[in-house]
């Protein structure tokens, strides 16, 4: 009997994980996939908004501040790269102006500092690849990149490190409400949990439709991006946005904190909860609107395209609430952008909702908010380097040449506590795959090193979920 299930370990349910971990309580994080952090959180535009585009009194407002405000300190404690580069939102003509002063006033409002308007002049002075056309910004220092991914596996990995226990590939199937207790099943086995906590994403409807009247629907809507090579570094400054429309934010072009340029999202309302497939139509709007905003875009630079999906909710706002019906069951559903930004204050709330349930929550003696760092070889000094390799040859032996990531690197991201499994797993670690060639020449050696490491099979190592193994057999083993 675990005191507390949450279903989903996204980048929310990784979160809330972790900020449980600090307390006396046993806890299972439930994830249907083959790893944490395959959903939403990874595949997003990565930015910690400054939140003045979220309504004013409404929980994407206030959760969208508070996150932000502790989001340099959360990523401090887990060693997550983390950059407050700023942001802006660029107008063309007057009534983009007026939005301008509309979003400044509702960020007035929500207390968010440091804002500012600026004229055209100053624009073109902080980023000179914009579009001349332009005639100001919003602009709001407290912007700033994240990985979105990094955020996701540290949470989990610190919460593991801290006592929650992680399952994978456990489809939730049905939930039933006992007397005190719930009953989780993914058809074949069942868990026991006092409270649930259902941070499912796009599924998150079903899940509450499992064990309490449907009360809101979630609906996906797809995004998709352009990623540019690194040697577009510098075509911009900060985090740029054009006017927000009633589908979102609208386009950007943005640093992220790889070093690459990233171009998105579209904004299109689908049906199918799995769809994530680019389309010539979405990646064209792509092209022909971040051009509006700097006609510098090479285009040429593209290494890939990607395409993720939000949980838009029926409510038009977050839903973080102890369920009106079923008493333990608790929703955080509906977390779209602002989501990542909101993830730090959402955890600390949903602490609230469990001591309000469960009362006198103790701390865990043992807790440890700090997660062991990475190792980024390819930032390290020459002398650094050699001492490294000194210490374990295997630093001295470069598997992915496009972003210079050593064996040693790919071995510890498979042996931590929510380490890799599979070829996107270790992609997501520590970025051999993601360079120019996207795994062309260092995808066999990643299968290798996992299978020694996991001492199994490599026709058993997968690209992302069970199903997806990359070899059959051996080259003319049959003949």
């Amino acid at each position: 009997m675990y005191d507390i299930a949450i279903i989903g370990a996204g980048v929310i349910g990784s979160g809330i994980a972790r900020e449980l971990s600090r307390y006396q309580l046993n806890v299972a994080l439930l994830e249907k996939s083959n790893d944490v952090a395959t959903g939403t959180s990874k595949a997003n535009s990565a930015l910690v908004h400054a939140g003045y585009d979220a309504k004013f009194g409404t929980n994407k407002g206030k959760f969208n501040v508070a996150g932000n405000k502790i989001y340099g300190e959360v990523c401090d404690e887990l060693n997550v790269p983390f950059e407050r580069i700023g942001s802006y939102v660029i107008g063309f003509d007057d009534e983009d102006m007026k939005t301008l002063q509309e979003l400044y006033d509702n960020g007035i409002k929500l207390g968010i500092e440091g804002m500012e308007i600026h004229n055209r002049e100053q624009v073109l002075a902080n980023e000179p690849n914009i579009n001349e056309e332009v005639l100001g910004g919003l602009y709001a220092p407290s912007a700033g990149i994240v990985e979105t991914w990094e955020l996701a596996i540290a949470y989990a990995e610190n919460a593991i490190d801290n006592g929650t226990e992680l399952i994978l590939n456990y489809e939730v199937k049905d939930i039933t409400k006992e007397k005190d207790f719930f009953v989780i099943t993914n058809g074949e086995d069942e868990i026991k949990a006092k409270i649930v906590i259902n941070a499912a994403g796009v599924f998150a409807d079903k899940i509450n439709n499992m064990v309490a009247s449907p009360y809101f629907e979630i609906n996906p809507r797809k995004g998709e991006y352009f990623l540019l090579d690194k040697t577009s570094k510098g075509l911009v400054n900060h985090i740029i946005f054009q006017c927000p429309t009633k589908m979102g934010k609208g386009v950007l072009v943005t640093p992220t904190i790889d070093g690459n340029i990233l171009l998105g999202p579209t904004s299109e309302d689908i049906y199918d909860k799995t769809d994530k497939a680019t389309t010539k139509h979405g990646l064209d709007y792509i092209r022909e609107t971040a051009l509006k905003t700097t006609r510098s875009v090479e285009f040429r630079e593209v290494i890939t395209t990607f395409a993720g999906l939000r949980a838009e909710p029926s409510t038009n706002d977050f839903i973080i609430e102890k369920s009106p019906e079923v008493e333990g069951l608790i929703n955080v559903a509906g977390i779209k952008s602002p989501g990542l930004s909101s993830a730090p204050a959402i955890a600390k709330e949903i602490v609230t909702f469990i001591d309000d349930l469960m009362g006198n929550l103790e701390e865990n003696p043992t807790f440890n908010p700090n997660r062991k760092a990475r190792t980024f070889f390819n930032e390290l000094t020459k002398e650094e380097k050699n001492a490294l390799i000194k210490e374990n040859p295997k630093y001295g032996h470069v598997v992915c040449r496009c972003e210079t990531i050593t064996e040693a690197e790919i071995v510890d991201a498979i042996n931590r506590s929510a380490g890799g499994r599979t070829i996107n797993g270790i992609k997501r670690r520590c970025r051999p795959g993601a360079g120019r060639c996207q795994g062309g020449f260092c995808g066999p050696r990643v299968i290798e090193i996992l299978a020694r490491e996991l001492d199994v099979d490599p026709k058993e190592i997968a690209l992302e979920e069970l199903g997806s193994e990359i070899l059959t057999g051996e080259t003319k083993e049959d003949c």
